[in-house]
């Protein structure tokens, strides 16, 4: 089994997909709930927002670790 699991996600009619660990994407869930939009609307307001050098997977982990830091602030 791996630790890190490939998830697709349609956005602005695009089909791509990210690969992310378990507590990682258990994590961005609980964002989007929190948030109360859905998982493929987060990571796509979160692909529109990064650098076009950073890849997808990278933007959704930098994304989770900050929402951490902020909630614990």
């Amino acid at each position: 089994m791996s630790l890190v699991e490939k998830r697709s996600v349609t956005i602005r009619g695009h089909r791509t997909s990210y690969s992310l660990e378990k507590p990682f994407y258990d994590e961005l869930v609980a964002i989007a709930e929190n948030r109360t939009i859905t998982v493929a609307a987060l990571v796509a307001e979160i692909d529109e927002t990064r650098p076009c050098e950073a890849n997808l997977s990278s933007a959704l982990r930098l994304y989770v670790l900050h929402w951490a830091k902020q909630k614990n602030q």
